[in-house]
């Protein structure tokens, strides 16, 4: 096979470069609709995580993002500054931290999921069986 046989192999069958793809697609459109709200797509799903009954350890956030802890770190950053998260010390552990939303927080989140709603719905609506392509992502983990 030459390497441009190759190349075009690698473009039609790298399931890492269709994931990466589909999910740049993904993150603009989510980006799109939640931009009048002020938030990115990633903004949201990070509030999403933090909206829990009780304050997260940073290792359970960054394990569901699947992100280390420098870049939870930075997006956390960015919500705070806005009023929108806020990250306590641990009591058991002041090294350790906790990350939760503001009021503030919970209210842009709850005006942000009808946004994600109609905007999920329509990307769902041509896959057919999306929750077979979800089964399929969580088997790839």
């Amino acid at each position: 096979m030459s390497n441009f046989a190759a190349t075009i192999h690698v473009r039609d069958h790298c399931l890492c470069l269709h994931a990466q793809r589909a999910a740049r697609a993904l993150a603009r459109r989510f980006d799109t609709a939640l931009r009048p709200l002020g938030l990115t797509s990633g903004q949201f799903s990070l509030l999403n995580a933090l909206n829990r009954p009780a304050p997260a350890p940073m290792a359970q956030v960054a394990t569901l993002l699947a992100m280390d802890r420098t870049t939870l770190t930075a997006a956390l950053k960015v919500l705070e500054h806005r009023g929108l998260a806020m990250v306590t010390p641990a009591p058991q552990d002041r090294r350790a931290r906790l990350l939760a939303l503001t009021d503030q927080g919970r209210a842009l989140l709850a005006a942000a999921l009808p946004v994600w709603r109609d905007t999920h719905a329509e990307l769902e609506a041509p896959l057919g069986d999306p929750d077979a392509l979800r089964a399929a992502l969580r088997a790839l983990r």
